[in-house]
């Protein structure tokens, strides 16, 4: 058969709903924080009112958006499609920690970043907090020629691989494909790019000297596949010109950032291969049980086409056909037409032994304005809707680093006359609070599970708390219930808030251990 129409028949079993899915999801990760109204959408993707309200009531529905009026949001179970690339990489599990290591050692940002076609797309960060600081998230793609890493993956590329290249910043001479990085205002001839890479070639290292914007300065070094010898990601310290001018990296930087490459080497030698996790379960028949429930509202195809995508993961990086129906529970023409759609959008690249990979594009559906997640935002939906549920005002709190104060992180208020009203950064006494207790681990609230404050902050105040843990297990934060005593009785607040609070608390830890897989999720 020719190629043309072998390509031609591809396209024609891409599922179009999953396709238009995907490009919604896109429109909303290119959004200032991930947010865009229903007639934003409309206009952005080009499709139909109806359209785009069943394909974001389907996102709704599988917890991957959130609908709040007409305005749809990322929501943090998106991640889970990044976090499956990120898994079968594996690359951050095994290199993170000496990244981080470097970062403090040298008082400087440090990311690992992966090719993506011309582009670089950063998988790690370490950054610093101070006034000037990096703005690049995981997940962010970079023009190649833009970028300290990107001449060290060129120096790999093939003669297509230049040519889509060249291809690219002719159609796009200003770089507005790429919103991470501010438009070119003056381009570099092709033929520099090229000089840098072979001199990447042939130093072993690159340099950024503000190629993205004044004043930031980056160098790199490959990390290189021990079993291949190519180029598995890119480790690169970045500063800007009033710490380290470009010319003072390789003197000040590059030795550390080589010596850390080394031992990164060293760890993706010693590594024990992978031991393939459970895979997703039940989800065909979830889907099913969805657009029985819903009806003409559920777009069934592009849930099962989203869910294909997490039947990849740590021990699971290349899957067969057979193998991802097997995962998710799906029949294979189905799971077929999901990957044919998913290689179409780039997201899946199908390999000579018949096996399927995931690119790093997945990172490309709400991954970037999702890694910098914090607690309180991952919290505050479910907190409002507790409040709306008991009718009582509910929040959120951290415990301070002296160990001796809570503070309120987020709140949702009743619509009482009467209520508990702490604003948001507000601190108390820990031990005098239900949350303190909670967050100190009292051995009463250890055993029960929860605490009970029964007016002794305030006369006629009565809070219950439970905790929030991390993927570790890790207390890191307590929600709790307030009230006026007179509304109800302490055993009122066990037998009727406890349960919406234990409720409201797991809602949240599902969304923290997704988001907290590969990112850190800041605690305020």
């Amino acid at each position: 058969m020719p190629a043309h129409t072998t390509h031609d028949a591809a396209r024609d079993e891409a599922v179009a709903p999953l396709l238009r899915g995907i490009a919604v999801l896109g429109r909303l990760t290119g959004a200032d924080d991930g947010t865009l109204s229903l007639s934003a959408l409309e206009r952005a993707t080009g499709l139909a009112r109806s359209t785009v309200d069943r394909l974001t009531a389907t996102l709704a529905r599988m917890g991957y958006v959130r609908l709040d009026g007409r305005d749809v949001t990322l929501a943090p179970r998106l991640m889970e499609l990044g976090n499956a690339y990120l898994a079968a990489l594996r690359l951050p599990a095994l290199l993170s920690a000496r990244a981080d290591a470097l970062a403090d050692e040298l008082d400087e940002s440090v990311s690992l970043a992966v090719g993506d076609r011309d582009g670089i797309r950063f998988i790690h960060q370490a950054t610093r907090r101070r006034a000037m600081s990096l703005s690049f998230r995981i997940g962010d793609l970079l023009p190649a020629e833009r970028t300290a890493p990107g001449p060290l993956f060129a120096a790999e590329w093939t003669a297509p691989d230049w040519h889509r290249w060249r291809e690219r910043r002719a159609a796009d001479p200003g770089d507005h494909s790429f919103p991470a990085v501010p438009p070119r205002e003056h381009g570099a001839p092709d033929e520099d790019f090229a000089r840098r890479a072979a001199k990447a070639a042939a130093d072993g290292w690159a340099l950024d000297d503000q190629l993205i914007e004044p004043g930031l300065v980056a160098v790199s070094v490959p990390v290189r596949d021990p079993g291949t010898g190519r180029v598995a990601c890119v480790a690169s310290v970045v500063s800007h010109t009033s710490r380290h001018p470009a010319p003072d990296l390789r003197a000040a930087l590059l030795p550390r950032l080589r010596a850390a490459v080394a031992a990164m080497e060293d760890d993706l030698r010693a590594a024990p291969a992978p031991q393939p996790g459970p895979p997703p379960a039940g989800l065909a028949l979830w889907t099913g049980a969805s657009k029985q429930e819903l009806g003409r509202e559920f777009v069934e195809s592009l849930a099962r086409g989203l869910t294909v995508l997490t039947a990849f993961g740590e021990g699971r990086s290349a899957l067969t056909l057979t193998q991802v129906a097997e995962a998710t529970g799906l029949a294979r023409a189905t799971a077929r037409r999901a990957l044919i759609t998913h290689a179409r959008a780039g997201l899946v690249a199908p390999a000579a032994d018949h096996t399927f990979t995931l690119t790093p594009r997945v990172l490309s559906l709400g991954f970037p304005p999702l890694s910098r997640t914090s607690l309180p935002e991952i919290a505050q939906p479910h907190l409002t809707a507790l409040a709306e549920r008991v009718h009582e005002s509910a929040s959120l709190a951290v415990l301070s680093d002296s160990g001796e104060e809570i503070q309120y992180t987020a709140r949702a208020s009743a619509a009482r006359v009467l209520s508990a009203r702490v604003t948001v950064g507000t601190r108390l006494p820990a031990r005098a609070t239900a949350l303190g207790r909670v967050l100190l681990a009292l051995p009463e609230a250890r055993a029960q599970g929860y605490a009970l404050v029964d007016e002794e902050l305030e006369a006629g105040l009565r809070a219950i708390a439970v905790p929030v843990r991390d993927r570790t297990g890790r207390v890191v934060a307590a929600l709790n219930v307030a009230l006026h005593a007179a509304r109800r009785t302490a055993d009122d607040c066990v037998a009727q808030l406890l349960p919406e609070l234990r409720h409201t608390a797991d809602l949240v830890e599902t969304e923290l251990r997704v988001a907290g897989r590969f990112c850190r999720v800041a605690a305020v």
